[in-house]
């Protein structure tokens, strides 16, 4: 029975859902001994079909996208939800670059001998049903469905009711491609109801059945994850990353970083939402810094000494520091220094991704090693905080917790570790 006879069938969600786990289990149990070279023919495949199916995912994006419409979602959601023929195709080769990437699954991280003969080796596995809830993203089917598939993890994607005509078809060609190469059919399923019961059962977590669960989207829903899941979850609440520039910075540097780190993409979780200024430098810097995000369209929320700069600055409240904007709006602020950026920081960050701006490689060091952010860059855009960008491929979210994975996941961060230990007969007194 497929997926389509499931969701025809009446009983119930909790019954749906209980069937798809099952079946992702046995998925799991299938990928976790798949070969390298089957695993990485069925994502080539299925990126040869995205590519033969761009006028159907075109289609069906203009239905999500109408409907979006219709709803009045903000200019980010909608920038999440839109597909061109160009995000089409980087979706594809984020496909193929996940299959380049070595295979995880079996790889020796560590290995020694004991005094009594004992051969131990620390050896990379499969964590094995990955559910990821997300909203508006339809690229997020084909990554985290890649992404699991690569890592030889079964999964079971829950996609917003924006992103849904868009996602079916992208699935229909991750399917394709995995039953091309003899996979199993359900190594990546898609729930086929848009019913938020099946959230719902999914952070149940399925009779046991789903081992991890991967949210991306807003606030509300990480936040309900994280309150009600049954399961390990890998997950940021909000990206509230900053860019600090220092008294060193060179000018021209921050200005392209600062304007690329805000607006490139708004509706990122990488955007940044707070700039941060060294007072020694805001003589020099803090004006043509405000003046290029005011033309380029970006408002900007400051303090008093920011507010000086241009008339059309807007006078920041408390909440601004602490706001996940996901728009071109930015809230700015003067600070006595990097220990001032660092503390203000602490306070108002949630911990994704923080930027700094100088030449003093003393001062970038105090920084990098003072916050506890998961991604911290020096001299360089906020909106690298990407798997792709990181050379992993692709990713399948950002992780802003301390355990196992943190920062972007990719294959490897899908994959836990078992002991092999090999005896000639031992036995321990």
């Amino acid at each position: 029975m497929t997926i389509t006879d499931i969701s025809a069938d009446r009983r119930g969600v909790a019954a749906v859902m209980a069937t798809m786990g099952h079946r992702a289990r046995e998925a799991a149990d299938a990928l976790a001994h798949a070969s390298t070279k089957q695993k990485d023919a069925a994502l080539l495949a299925a990126a040869m079909i995205i590519r033969a199916n761009v006028d159907d995912i075109l289609e069906a994006n203009a239905k999500d996208l109408a409907a979006a419409r219709e709803k009045n979602l903000t200019p980010a959601l909608l920038d999440r939800l839109m597909l061109d023929e160009k995000r089409i195709e980087a979706m594809a080769k984020g496909i193929e670059e996940v299959a380049a990437l070595a295979d995880p699954v079996g790889v020796k991280i560590a290995e020694w001998d004991r005094p009594n003969g004992l051969h131990i080796e620390r050896v990379r596995t499969p964590l094995g049903v990955i559910g990821i809830i997300y909203e508006s993203r339809p690229n997020v089917t084909a990554d985290a469905g890649a992404l699991a598939l690569k890592s030889g993890n079964a999964a079971i994607l829950r996609g917003g009711s924006e992103s849904a005509h868009t996602s079916r078809v992208i699935h229909a060609s991750l399917v394709e491609g995995i039953m091309a190469s003899n996979l199993p059919e359900h190594a990546i399923q898609l729930v086929p109801m848009t019913d938020r019961a099946a959230v719902g059962e999914m952070l149940k977590g399925l009779d046991g059945n789903i081992d991890v669960i991967v949210p991306r989207g807003g606030k509300s829903l990480v936040a309900r994850v994280q309150e009600e899941a049954r399961v390990p979850v890998f997950a940021h609440l909000e990206g509230i990353c900053h860019v600090y520039i220092d008294k060193d910075a060179d000018l021209e540097m921050a200005r392209a970083i600062v304007l690329n780190s805000k607006l490139r993409r708004t509706g990122v979780c990488g955007a940044a939402e707070t700039l941060l200024v060294d007072e020694a430098c805001a003589a020099t810097h803090l004006s043509p810094l405000v003046s290029d995000l005011l033309a380029a369209g970006c408002e900007v929320r400051g303090d008093e000494r920011v507010q000086k700069v241009d008339t059309r600055v807007k006078p920041a409240t408390e909440a601004d520091w602490s706001t996940e904007y996901l728009d071109a709006i930015i809230a700015v602020r003067v600070v006595k220094g990097v220990d001032e950026a660092m503390r203000h920081i602490a306070r108002y960050g949630s911990h994704h991704t923080e930027a700094i701006v100088t030449a003093n490689q003393k001062t970038a060091d105090r920084f990098l090693n003072g916050l506890d952010s998961a991604i911290l860059l020096h001299n360089a855009s906020t909106q690298f905080a990407d798997g792709g960008e990181f050379g992993m491929g692709a990713e399948i979210g950002i992780a802003t917790g301390k355990f196992h994975a943190r920062g972007p996941v990719g294959v490897e961060q899908l994959t836990s570790f078992k002991y092999v230990v090999r005896g000639s007969g031992q036995i321990r007194p």
